[in-house]
């Protein structure tokens, strides 16, 4: 299951119609269904729309029966089905255009990939922003990733305080150094590393495992770790842990490898391993352990995450400014750019306000508080945000300017990426002569001029081309 760049996945998807032939590749279809909510949308505008009064048992007759419908098409975002060269596309499914779309480049299987995968190949090409970042740091740096440590010192403390980014814990309000590190950032995953206080790789792909498991660690490792009963590197991190640790206690190997299997998968332990287990004296936590655990990662995928992760934290904690120049460009959705370039002060505030919202808080005011969190730790470090400049901005990317990054113009909340292309073109035709002019070459809307005005990157533009003489 590869990751590639989220820029670069359409070419690798592209290469396998190159290696199989374009008519034995298609894109894993899916079929979207209506939800529970908007079957009880249609019923009651039904309802509105012809004067209807039902019982409450009827409305719910007929949502129950709405639910679940095929509303519209689409493709799975990483999912390509590779038919034999011997076989027919139409010996396992019919083939549409996604939506019904006549353009679109790909064909997808008219069945949801869900009924057809174990009949199939299916090559899982998944787009991921890791793999862009770690470019961009190394187009910044020119250091070649691969070259960088995975054991430096400093860049190991952040995953347990706060100390080699040079800020106290209630400086950038987080116990950890990890905000904006793939798959350390989350609050679930800092609490994690609060518990444990890993120190080393290996106990970080331990805890990569078990924060990707299902009952791996809620119930389960977290109260072992508690408990005293075993430390942070003898629990069940991964699936490997399993067969490997049963092998060296003298189980068979194939056996060994059978319980790992029906572990990983949420089969629990048949009364046969258990017994094969006591005979090899495995410890009652761990034949207990193995019984609650639902899902399991392999070790190899857990190791890919962190190895990214880690390359991601060197950049951080020694060339800050190329990390959050990266970041922001690249996982960044939401901005405030208002509050941003105003400093650390006003950034806490708006955290500490979307946090009062608690569960309340919009689905887009959560993804905001994670670029905010980041922000307020570059500030913090003494770095800060200027205004989105006319000239010197970007479309999309931060560029660094001494201690400061230059937002881009698609960090102004409604203008889009191609809007943002549209005002970086115009610009290389000459400078802009007024707010009307910028408006009519860039192809902007009045609100997003008003936003800019009052930002105060046209200060030095009059309203209109015309001159006033009197």
């Amino acid at each position: 299951m590869p990751y590639f760049s989220g820029e670069y996945q359409p070419r690798a998807h592209d290469y396998t119609k190159v290696l199989f032939g374009e008519d034995n590749v298609y894109r894993a279809g899916t079929i979207g269904t209506v939800a529970e909510k908007t079957a009880y949308g249609y019923v009651r505008g039904y309802q509105n729309d012809n004067n209807l009064h039902m019982r409450g048992a009827e409305t719910d007759r007929l949502v129950a029966g709405c639910t679940g419908v095929k509303r519209t098409t689409g493709q799975h975002p990483g999912g390509i089905i590779v038919i034999p060269d011997y076989m027919d596309v139409f010996d396992f499914s019919p083939i549409q255009f996604p939506a019904d779309s006549l353009t679109s480049e790909w064909r997808t299987t008219h069945f949801d990939f869900h009924s057809i995968h174990d009949n199939v190949l299916k090559l899982d090409i998944l787009g991921h922003d890791d793999p862009t970042v770690i470019r961009m740091l190394q187009d910044l740096s020119g250091i070649d990733p691969k070259t960088i440590p995975t054991d430096d010192p400093e860049v190991m403390k952040i995953f347990s305080n706060t100390e080699s980014l040079g800020v106290t814990q209630d400086q950038i309000m987080c116990k950890t150094g990890t905000l904006g590190i793939p798959e350390f950032g989350t609050r679930f995953v800092r609490q994690m590393l609060e518990d444990t206080k890993p120190t080393t790789f290996s106990e970080l792909v331990q805890i990569s495992g078990l924060s990707h498991g299902t009952d791996v660690w809620l119930g389960n490792a977290q109260e072992l770790i508690h408990n005293n009963v075993c430390t942070l590197s003898e629990v069940i991190g991964c699936r490997d842990d399993i067969m490997v640790y049963l092998i060296y206690q003298g189980l068979e190997p194939s056996f060994a490898f059978k319980i790992m299997e029906s572990v990983r998968k949420g089969k629990g332990l048949t009364d046969e391993m258990e017994e094969e287990m006591r005979n090899n004296k495995v410890p009652e936590w761990y034949i207990d352990s193995c019984k609650k655990i639902k899902y399991m990662f392999p070790k190899a995928h857990a190791a890919a995450y962190v190895l990214m992760a880690v390359r991601i934290a060197y950049f951080k904690v020694h060339h800050p400014l190329l990390y959050y120049a990266a970041y922001f460009t690249v996982r960044a959705e939401d901005f405030d750019v208002d509050a941003m370039v105003r400093g650390s002060e006003t950034i806490r505030a708006k955290v500490e306000e979307i946090n009062a919202k608690g569960l309340d808080a919009a689905p887009k005011e959560k993804s905001l508080l994670t670029v905010l969190e980041l922000a307020l730790e570059m500030c913090e470090r003494g770095y800060s945000f200027k205004k989105v400049d006319l000239y010197r901005s970007s479309a999309t990317d931060f560029i660094i300017d001494g201690d400061s990054l230059i937002p881009p113009f698609n960090a102004i909340p409604g203008l889009g990426t191609n809007a943002a292309i549209n005002i970086v073109k115009a610009r290389e035709q000459g400078e802009f002569l007024s707010k009307e002019d910028l408006q009519q070459r860039g192809k902007v809307s009045k609100t997003i001029i008003e936003f800019l005005d009052n930002h105060g990157c046209l200060e030095a533009l009059p309203d209109q081309n015309q001159l006033s003489l009197f």
